[in-house]
């Protein structure tokens, strides 16, 4: 049976009220109210596939959990901080975790990589930690549907300043402040800005933050990537002067860069 990452507690109980609200003032029947549910279900379509049960011996990192049976498990899709290492240990301490993947259940390290759900939760810990504003979404989630359902939840996170978001230092940085974007290097971080243009050049498009490549903030894409950006509603041509939100680990070449290797790295922000 393939499990789906639930929906948040806080999008049911909009669909709940707009529900309440259009049955009390006769503006829909019960059938429609029916489809108004049916339809919230059907946006969540992020499927995952079982792959066992096991204990929580110990955590150690904000996405490491050492298993009762050895194994250590990566949680798939967030990146977190030593600050985040006590949210998830309140999580999962002494807790048995469904483990359920979304791609390849193994890293190059050996570690097992999956969505966990702690007893009988609907809601994978990666989802919670997300809502409660101790995880970022990663760079590659691998599927549109589950770094969409994900990204909602860091959203409304970083919106009410929840967690790690509390601090002004956690902020997305901006895409203008080279002399913070060139400490970062090597480090993941969320960046904004307004692209002003986007080229090709070989095998790669360069989405330009600025006009001196040299010294200014670029995303990088690779051409053969297009199709994938397309089909995930991210057209890399019609980004030139749009407001964007991207995620990844800074590089510097000239100046700092982000790879963009999945659809999911970019958000459209207007």
């Amino acid at each position: 049976m393939k499990a789906m990452l639930s929906p948040t507690c806080s999008e049911w109980r909009r669909v709940a009220a707009i529900m309440k609200h259009r049955l009390a003032t006769g503006i829909v029947s019960a059938a429609s109210v029916l489809s108004l549910v049916c339809s919230a279900a059907a946006q969540d379509a992020c499927k995952l596939s079982p792959i066992g049960t096991a204990s929580v011996a110990a955590v150690r990192d904000g996405r490491t959990v050492l298993l009762g049976d050895g194994r250590e498990l990566r949680l798939a899709a967030i990146e977190t901080g030593e600050a985040s290492r006590a949210a998830l240990q309140a999580l999962v301490s002494g807790r048995r975790l469904r483990l359920e993947r979304l791609a390849a259940d193994h890293d190059r390290y050996g570690r097992l990589v999956a969505f966990a759900f702690a007893g009988d939760a609907q809601e994978s810990v990666q989802q919670t930690m997300l809502e409660q504003g101790y995880a970022r979404v990663a760079a590659r989630v691998g599927d549109k549907a589950c770094a969409d359902r994900l990204l909602a939840a860091e959203r409304t996170a970083r919106t009410a300043k929840r967690g790690l978001w509390a601090d002004p230092n956690f902020a997305p940085l901006s895409a203008e402040n080279l002399p913070r974007l060139q400490a970062e290097r090597g480090q993941f971080v969320l960046v904004e800005g307004k692209v002003l243009s986007v080229r090709e050049s070989g095998a790669t498009i360069y989405v330009n933050f600025g006009r001196h490549w040299t010294r200014d903030f670029t995303v990088t894409i690779l051409r053969r990537a297009r199709g994938a950006f397309i089909a995930a509603g991210i057209e890399p041509k019609k980004l030139e002067g749009r407001n964007i939100r991207v995620r990844g680990w800074v590089e510097q070449r000239g100046g700092p860069i982000i790879a963009a290797e999945a659809p999911e790295q970019i958000e459209l922000l207007d």
